[in-house]
């Protein structure tokens, strides 16, 4: 996060991210700057699907909601690439939603530099601030799972990675089991 000036206010970001999904592109306002989401390429896509069949699976009461839109404490603004919440949590939500009901966040990094960096540092201290007892991050360059828990003060005092091939154990509340093999076909 930084402590520089904020580039706008919330709901200024809110209304072009908006419009700009509209034409395919992806914003995001994290640490008080705007951060562009390139849009996901195929691989990306099966490993949503591929964790989402793990979360179905295995905790049937529990849905991983693509791309739902989160406003977080400190005026940011993200839209994951899941998010883990009991079955309707978001009935009634705008387009945005509060991350009270977030039992878990998902990001899989992309090719872009900027936004790999952006998913590593800066978002795992927006989630843990929100206070979401889960990030998930599969990072695709470094070819392995980041699990990120017990937020406290602002920041995930457990972080466990594991490189791809690992058994990954996602914890309470979540107490989903990832078998990672299968990631290695997805990451190039």
């Amino acid at each position: 996060m930084t402590d520089e000036r904020p580039q706008m206010f919330p709901d200024q970001f809110e209304s072009i991210a908006e419009a700009a999904d509209r034409n395919d592109v992806t914003f995001e306002f994290v640490g008080g700057r705007l951060r562009v989401k390139p849009v996901p390429d195929g691989d990306h896509a099966e490993i949503v699907m591929w964790l989402t069949e793990c979360c179905l699976t295995q905790r049937p009461d529990l849905r991983l909601y693509p791309g739902r839109r989160l406003r977080l404490p400190g005026d940011c603004r993200t839209k994951p690439d899941g998010v883990l919440s009991r079955r309707r949590a978001f009935v009634g939500d705008g387009e945005w939603s509060d991350p009270a009901e977030v039992l878990m966040v998902v990001e899989v990094t992309s090719q872009d530099l900027h936004a790999r960096r952006c998913d590593r540092e800066e978002k795992p201290v927006a989630y843990a601030k929100a206070g979401i007892s889960v990030f998930l991050l599969i990072d695709r360059g470094a070819g392995a799972v980041m699990v990120f828990s017990e937020p406290r003060g602002g920041r995930y005092e457990s972080v466990v990675t594991l490189a791809y091939g690992h058994v990954v154990q996602l914890p309470e509340p979540v107490s989903v089991t990832l078998e990672t093999e299968e990631l290695k076909d997805f990451s190039r």
